[in-house]
């Protein structure tokens, strides 16, 4: 597997932040809701929690239910947008904790760029150790899929499910995606010469930019156009930091195909997909080999959750709902 470069990434991932509306903005704590009966009762608002090797986390804790943690996509991209397109509507399902990680959102970045995929597995543990937790949720958009899968198989006995929703877990894969359905939204006059040997980052930087052109780069997350300038404009209220994002790719291990390993993780696993989501590949979650997960292919592209919101959230609420009490 070719070597990604990092410069060309930074813009392709900021396109992506704004396209997805994954962006982040500062936001009120909540008021207390009593959890249902058998759910930790963990405190509702903004957290002040710093990792052991001190970088300050954004951490926002609402809603009621099974406890589960938001892990975002981007990569490097905040939890505020989630939380405003769809989290709250989840909310009566699950007590979600809205997470910025290291280096995105509204959290600082790491010191010396460590975004290790260890470090940020290492987090997301000291933040359940922080919550008194003895197992949790994670709810994964995206590339977000990598670090919760990671996650799981660093700490299974401490995941009470997943979610994941459209999510990547072979990025090389999902980037070579984007670049052929890129290009074929393109009419042919307008199609960028890709040179075959060219890395990833590059033919999808030169897809883009055609596609800005055309003004069609919408359509590489969204089916509708109106629900991509809704997200826009949640993404647009306030820059994130995007410092993971720049250096996302300095770590060979975030360009790995995980999706093997997903055979050995026994817990129960809901997988979100949209039919034609050419941004993590519109077969890439037939690639998922959880002996016991739930696959609902739903309309739309790379975000069911907003895309199509009914359906998307009672697939997540039946879910939940079937979860024990812990």
């Amino acid at each position: 597997m070719h070597r990604f470069h990092r410069r060309p990434l930074v813009q392709i991932f900021a396109f992506v932040l704004v396209l997805i509306g994954l962006a982040s903005a500062p936001a009120a704590a909540q008021k207390s809701r009593a959890p249902r009966a058998g759910a930790p009762a963990l405190p509702s608002g903004e957290l002040a929690f710093r990792t052991s090797d001190s970088v300050r986390l954004f951490v926002k804790v609402a809603g009621r239910g099974v406890p589960c943690v938001f892990v975002a996509g981007g990569p490097g991209a905040g939890s505020y947008a989630f939380e405003q397109l769809a989290g709250r509507a989840l909310e009566s399902s699950l007590q979600l904790i809205y997470l910025d990680q290291r280096g995105s959102g509204r959290s600082a970045s790491a010191p010396g760029h460590d975004y290790r995929l260890a470090r940020q597995v290492q987090d997301l543990e000291e933040l359940r150790i922080r919550l008194g937790l003895r197992q949790w949720v994670l709810l994964a958009h995206s590339f977000g899929g990598v670090i919760a899968t990671a996650y799981a198989q660093r700490y299974p006995a401490r995941v009470q499910a997943l979610i994941l929703a459209n999510a990547v877990l072979n990025p090389s894969a999902s980037l070579a995606s984007m670049v052929h359905y890129g290009d074929s939204l393109l009419p042919a006059a307008a199609r960028p010469a890709l040179p075959a040997g060219a890395p990833l980052p590059q033919q999808l930087g030169l897809a883009m930019q055609a596609l800005g052109q055309q003004g069609i780069m919408y359509q590489l997350q969204y089916a509708a156009d109106t629900t991509a300038a809704r997200a826009g404009r949640v993404a647009r209220q306030v820059p994130g930091n995007q410092d993971f994002a720049a250096h996302v790719f300095d770590f060979s291990e975030y360009g790995q195909d995980y999706a093997p390993a997903t055979a050995a993780l026994a817990m129960p696993v809901l997988v979100l997909a949209g039919h034609d989501d050419y941004t993590a590949g519109p077969r890439h979650y037939r690639t998922f080999r959880f002996p016991h997960q739930q696959v609902v292919v739903l309309p739309g592209r790379h975000n069911s959750l907003t895309e199509q919101p009914a359906a998307a959230q009672r697939a997540v609420r039946t879910f939940a709902a079937a979860l024990p009490k812990r």
